[in-house]
């Protein structure tokens, strides 16, 4: 626990500390861990040391991301693609690794890479020479979403970026690699049984989710099986497991292998080979390596003929993990293996005599997997599956015990034709069966439950609630555990009074969505971009946002235009809010409908005023699809918020000073992402902005916000916010009193990842 506890510590730190302080630091707790004579003092050195050592993976990891001075310039790279590429459309995601070359940038680790509209397929292990444009890892910030630049971190990630085109770009050898050999089992499943039927088998044989769309992952997540569908520990045990049962057959036939070898030492090394090798097949992701760890420490105790208890076995199986790789604890898997694993020793008594005492052992231990882990889930993915147990009830086993042998075994026999297709295909029946099973299930309710971010002592004391429901008998009063789960799931929250308001401008990239906040009442203005492949800043910004903030649900959705930087996620808040009221400056570009906002009747809530403020078409009534942007007026006793959409010079110019003008400081999301064409001169000395907030994407390729835009902003006295650089943007409008930004996610820096 001294371990984890040091390697957690540092993930805490806004900044990492200097070699010298490091090597000072690690030298005196090694010699004082060395003393004997301050036992008291061993568990704090430890700490120390484990924390030490997780610093200074952080340090190196930090240290090969690509230099500032080379982000945003031509490179010339020689390298290896690695793990296997995906297609988007005409684009191609890949991650390269770049190999020494004279003459050449030295990056010290693997690239993420997409090649626009490629010119030809590219495949595993092959060497190319690209011209790329790089940036450091970066990610947007946002309340309750995902981190992406710490997940850079712990996958070693030095630089993001593009191929160019050029001449330059070059194949310059096919080579021979695991990955190679994970993608020809992948279309030799495809050609047998067809992309759609092969692509869950794919992702269990070879770790090959590329045929796995966003409606199969929604499936996954709705009914907790999405550790079922993709390679994890999970499954790397039961290839482990399927090694020792074939060592036992072994022995049952063969008896005199046992003077040979003992059969437990013959079985750990079995499961341990038919593990590596599952691990391997599977592309050694971080989640694999860790169980791997794991079974290793089962089978060196088994070899060295040790009998431990699980505990013992546990303690050192994490000890392993977090010598390998200390960063570990930065990802969500290692989090939810090892308390799962813990949970099950704790709670769970052996299976008594008979059918009937491995029946209750069995739906005994589907319960604490499914209950047990709900706090931990919902603290690192903010929703969880109640379906969970019933669904992984049925899908658990049948994917254990049949898919995965039928699976693996038909994938062995790929090179014996005849023998390979039945059992591929049996086990594509099987899971197509339990597919149409769970589709159903995604559509119950309680299938995605979120709860507001409650903070880590909530989240503690719901674990130990959890463990408190499942303990072995004769813990009293367990009725009132389930006490524990209330900070959790009904957490203190402020209460805005009447007239107040507040709003989050979200980082979204190159796009916009805002949040706005009565005291009662949900008004979601925009929802970012809809990306590649099947992902949208609706599902995994937005709505990530509004149930952490705790504001659920959405009264009102303002799609102000049909662009897919503002309209790309509005789709999935539709979908997720049914009752709320859509407006829309093109409701006939949307998916869905949506009330025309010209000549809206203005609303109020809280004592807060909406209305929509009029922009007059031009004679000939064609406009550009920007200037069609519904502009919201937010108006409160104190102040007033302006959100302008992609309104350009034109419509500026249309708008009358009556509608502009407000004795109310003013606070205005700066038009069409800080573009040139917008924000003229006269239109802000009508509008008056005390602040403004552009939302930009981090080097974007337009140049937003321009420097002439942020110029004009400050002539008039606005101060100018930018997305891209400080993060999500909240703004308070209080009841007495003026506007003012009250945080900026990613300023200051909390987190020592974090650009």
């Amino acid at each position: 626990m001294a371990a984890l506890a040091g390697c957690a510590l540092v993930q805490a730190f806004p900044s990492l500390p200097s070699w010298p302080v490091l090597g000072a630091v690690a030298l005196g707790a090694s010699l004082c861990l060395l003393m004997r004579r301050w036992p008291g003092l061993r568990l704090p050195c430890v700490l120390l040391l484990f924390a030490c050592w997780a610093a200074a993976h952080a340090i190196h990891r930090m240290e090969a991301r690509l230099p500032r001075a080379w982000e945003g310039k031509d490179l010339v790279l020689t390298g290896r693609i690695v793990d296997l590429p995906r297609r988007r459309g005409a684009d191609i995601a890949f991650v390269f690794q770049p190999l020494p070359r004279a003459g050449e940038p030295s990056i010290g680790g693997p690239l993420r890479l997409t090649w626009f509209r490629a010119p030809e397929p590219l495949l595993a292990c092959e060497s190319w020479r690209l011209v790329v444009r790089l940036r450091r890892p970066r990610g947007v910030v946002n309340p309750g979403g995902n981190d992406a630049e710490r997940a850079a971190l712990m996958k070693g990630i030095a630089a993001t970026g593009y191929v160019r085109a050029s001449p330059t770009n070059a194949r310059l050898a096919q080579g021979r690699c695991v990955d190679g050999w994970r993608d020809a089992i992948g279309q030799r499943m495809d050609a047998l049984l067809g992309p759609r039927s092969a692509r869950v088998l794919k992702a269990l044989a070879v770790g090959d989710t590329r045929g796995l769309d966003a409606a199969d992952w929604d499936v996954a997540r709705a009914t907790g099986t999405s550790h079922l569908i993709a390679i994890s520990g999970f499954h790397v045990g039961v290839a482990a497991g399927g090694g020792v049962l074939a060592a036992r057959g072994l022995y049952l036939l063969l008896p005199w292998l046992a003077t040979v070898m003992p059969r437990r030492v013959a079985q750990a090394l079995l499961g341990m080979g038919v593990a590596m090798g599952y691990g391997l097949l599977a592309g050694m992701s971080l989640p694999t390596v860790r169980t791997l760890l794991m079974v290793a420490v089962l089978v060196l105790a088994a070899v060295l003929r040790r009998r431990a208890g699980g505990l013992s076995l546990l303690s050192f199986a994490l000890l392993a993990v977090l010598v390998f790789d200390p960063l570990a604890v930065l990802s969500a898997g290692f989090w939810l293996s090892f308390a799962g694993v813990a949970f099950l020793m704790a709670c769970v008594a052996p299976a008594g005599d008979g059918w009937r005492g491995r029946v209750i052992a069995m739906l005994r231990t589907q319960a604490v997997m499914s209950v047990a882990l709900l706090p931990v889930s919902w603290w690192l993915f903010g929703s969880a599956s109640l379906l969970s147990f019933a669904a992984n009830l049925v899908a658990a086993p049948l994917v254990s015990f049949a898919v995965i042998p039928l699976t693996l075994g038909g994938c062995a026999s790929l090179p014996f034709g005849p023998v390979a297709s039945p059992l591929l295909q049996a086990a594509a029946a099987l899971m197509g069966g339990l597919w149409r099973v769970l589709t159903p299930m995604a559509s119950w309710p309680g299938a995605q439950v979120s709860v507001p971010d409650a903070g880590l002592c909530a989240v503690g004391l719901a674990t130990a609630g959890a463990a408190w429901v499942f303990a072995p008998r004769g813990m009293p009063l367990r009725g009132f555990a389930l006490l524990c789960f209330m900070p959790l799931l009904w957490p203190a929250r402020e209460s805005l009074p009447h007239g107040a308001f507040r709003a989050w401008v979200l980082d979204v990239g190159q796009g916009l969505a805002v949040l706005v906040r009565t005291r009662s009442h949900t008004l979601v203005y925009d929802a970012g971009p809809d990306y590649a492949g099947g992902h949208d800043a609706g599902a995994g910004i937005v709505l990530p946002a509004v149930t952490a903030l705790g504001i659920a649900p959405v009264d009102t959705l303002v799609v102000s235009h049909g662009d897919n930087d503002h309209a790309g996620g509005a789709a999935s808040v539709q979908r997720r809010y049914p009752g709320a009221v859509v407006w829309s400056g093109e409701p006939r570009r949307l998916r869905f409908d949506a009330v025309p906002c010209a000549g809206a009747t203005p609303w109020a809530w809280d004592g807060v005023t909406f209305r929509f403020v009029d922009v007059p078409l031009p004679p000939t009534g064609k406009v550009k699809a920007n200037d069609r942007s519904c502009v919201l007026a937010v108006e409160g006793p104190t102040g007033r918020l302006l959100l302008t959409g992609d309104i350009g010079t034109a419509a500026e110019a249309r708008m009358a000073t009556a509608d502009l003008a407000s004795p109310l400081p003013t606070v205005t999301t700066i038009a069409h992402h800080g573009s040139r064409h917008a924000s003229t001169a006269g239109w802000l000395r009508k509008v008056h902005p005390r602040l403004a907030i552009a939302s930009s994407g981090w080097r974007n390729r337009f140049g937003h916000p321009h420097p002439s835009v942020v110029d004009r902003h400050a002539a008039v006295g606005a101060e100018v916010y930018d997305t891209a650089r400080s993060g999500a943007v909240r703004v308070d409008v209080p009841a007495q009193g003026e506007p003012s930004v009250s945080r900026e996610w990613r300023r200051p820096a909390d987190r020592y990842w974090r650009e």
